[in-house]
């Protein structure tokens, strides 16, 4: 069993809709196709939620007749025949009907604005498997609201997700090898409609890979694979062809936009093997990431902005351990995650992932000392395998930057990462050097 999960970009027009089932029945393996909605389709929602929870309907049903009318135009495309059409936009429309009818109710609550965002996931899978159903391929839809559940802390109830699942493929026809499921969305522990948040569609790819044990995860994009640096900011960037999972997952972490960090979990979970594809380029390797990795290499380079760097200078009235245990307790009681951290006996530094501190944990904090903040900083992490017997990696990179002023310096923690604190202002000269320096002289 593979599992495919294609994109906005991927299925961002009915040319790429049929792009996406060629590659889908391309094989005759058994395979579970997850969906994200349309490209655009989710930001349009969420700003109709956002102007119904303002009470500005008319706003609200201007960006739905907007919508609507470019679904319309992509399902004429897809379904050229007068009787195909009729049929799919029948379907299409009966999503568009409800969507009027909340915006014309007298009141709008977060419930109606998850009802709301989960609507564009479901089109694309009854697009799909109408467009597949014209193909004469036999799909079967997999309703994401019957098997995909969170638990009372919004995390992913696992046993849940795998219980429902099988069921339902269990129930499918005998035969049925091709099965469509919707991204992103689920139920809470309280069977209200919801979705997954971090990773959204990716997500669900991993989880219903996981539950079914399958034998590779895909996650189809529009770029060939996760770059050894951001493409954005570095020409001539190249893809990493392999990645352990942490390395995968730190560099998720720290900036590289492709995937979510909390996504690899349950893949890694079951060992099971996640590769990042093109759409655009299905022929490109792209990135496979596992358990299987090269060695003794230096990889990528990822970057983090929006980062607050706090130094706390103990007023020695408590114990090291104590003023360590009460700064943390403060940042855990804000459900503030800390990502560097260097420390002495009487202060320590560290950087969250917000502009600035709450007031309350900042007034808690000076209970304890001085407290300084700086703002507006970069947090760029450099992947790969710099276990500690690695001798020289680590030189590399401060070499890279010796021009450059760094804030803080993370090494240790992890096998597979060196991280440096920098201004936001240096971030393009931090990342071209290091790119200069680890990859362009070395190829």
């Amino acid at each position: 069993m593979k599992v495919m999960k294609f994109g906005g970009t991927s299925v961002a027009s009915a040319q790429r809709i049929r792009h996406v089932a060629d590659l889908i029945t391309a094989t005759d393996e058994p395979k579970v196709v997850v969906l994200s909605a349309m490209a655009g389709t989710t930001n349009a929602l969420v700003e109709i939620g956002r102007q119904l929870m303002a009470h500005h309907r008319h706003e609200a049903l201007t960006i739905l007749t907007k919508l609507k009318r470019k679904y319309e135009e992509e399902t004429r495309l897809l379904f050229s025949d007068a009787k195909s059409y009729d049929k799919a936009w029948t379907l299409v429309n009966e999503t568009f009907f409800f969507l009027e009818q909340i915006c014309y109710a007298e009141t709008f609550t977060l419930f109606d604005e998850k009802k709301i965002l989960a609507r564009g996931e479901l089109l694309s899978t009854a697009m799909m498997l109408r467009h597949l159903a014209d193909r004469g391929v036999h799909a079967v839809g997999l309703p994401a609201l019957e098997y995909m559940r969170t638990d009372k802390q919004a995390e992913p109830d696992e046993a849940f997700i795998e219980r429902h699942l099988r069921r339902l493929i269990s129930h499918a026809p005998q035969g049925t090898r091709l099965f469509i499921t919707e991204g992103y969305i689920c139920r809470n522990a309280f069977g209200d409609i919801d979705n997954l948040q971090r990773g959204g569609s990716d997500y669900t790819a991993t989880l219903v890979g996981a539950a079914l044990v399958a034998d590779e995860i895909q996650i189809w994009t529009d770029i060939d694979g996760m770059h050894n640096n951001d493409p954005r900011y570095v020409d001539a960037t190249s893809p990493v062809r392999r990645l352990h999972f942490e390395e995968a997952s730190e560099l998720a972490y720290f900036g590289a936009k492709i995937l979510h960090p909390t996504c690899i979990q349950p893949a890694k979970k079951r060992s099971i093997p996640v590769r990042l594809l093109n759409t655009l380029a299905p022929e490109a390797p792209g990135t496979l990431i596992s358990l299987d990795t090269d060695k003794d290499m230096i990889k990528a380079v990822a970057a983090k902005d929006g980062i607050t760097m706090v130094r706390i200078r103990s007023n020695h009235q408590l114990t090291h351990w104590s003023f360590m245990g009460k700064v943390f307790s403060l940042f855990e009681h804000h459900c503030i995650p800390i990502d560097m951290i260097a420390s002495t006996e009487a202060s320590v530094s560290l950087t969250v992932e917000r502009p600035a501190l709450p007031e309350s944990l900042r007034s808690g904090l000076c209970q304890l000392g001085t407290i300084e903040e700086e703002h507006d900083l970069t947090i760029v992490c450099v992947v790969g395998d710099l276990e500690w017997e690695n001798v020289g990696f680590e030189a590399q990179i401060l070499n890279a930057l010796s021009e450059i002023p760094v804030r803080m310096i993370s090494y240790g923690g992890s096998d597979y990462n060196l991280t440096v604190l920098v201004g936001a202002e240096d971030k393009r000269r931090t990342l071209l050097a290091l790119s200069d320096h680890l990859f362009r002289r070395s190829s």
